[in-house]
Formats: C-alpha cells, sequence, structure tokens
C-alpha cells in the first residue's frame, strides 16, 4: 500500500478533509508510510493540504 492507495481513498471522499493519522487508522497503514506518501503527493502537488493547529496537516483531494 502506498500513494496510489492514499490518492484512491482521497478520490472517493473529495469534500472531506483527513489527517495523516485518520487515512493510517482508515487505510490500516502505518503512519509512517502514510507521512512518507503525503509528502510526495504533496510534492507533486497532486492532493490539497493546509495547516491545522501544532504544525498538522490536513489533506484533501485535488480536483
Amino acid at each position: 500500500m502506498g500513494q496510489q492507495d492514499i490518492y484512491d481513498f482521497l478520490q472517493k471522499h473529495p469534500t472531506k478533509w483527513f489527517t495523516s493519522k485518520e487515512l493510517s487508522q482508515k487505510l490500516g497503514i502505518s503512519i509512517g508510510s502514510v507521512t512518507m506518501s503525503l509528502k510526495k503527493l504533496r510534492e507533486s502537488r497532486s492532493v490539497k493540504y493546509q495547516t491545522t493547529k501544532r504544525n498538522m496537516f490536513k489533506y484533501m483531494f485535488k480536483r
């Protein structure tokens, strides 16, 4: 499981924001794998993201 699984999950829920912890729990992927995959998706501009309190990120499918 990796970037494609996370991307597909976000694509199925295009109007909702998710934290990396939420994605990890929902997909059954380790938090480290989710974090690295999201970083790559951010760099490729494949997902929307915003900073929350405590320097956490929330992610959403980019239409």
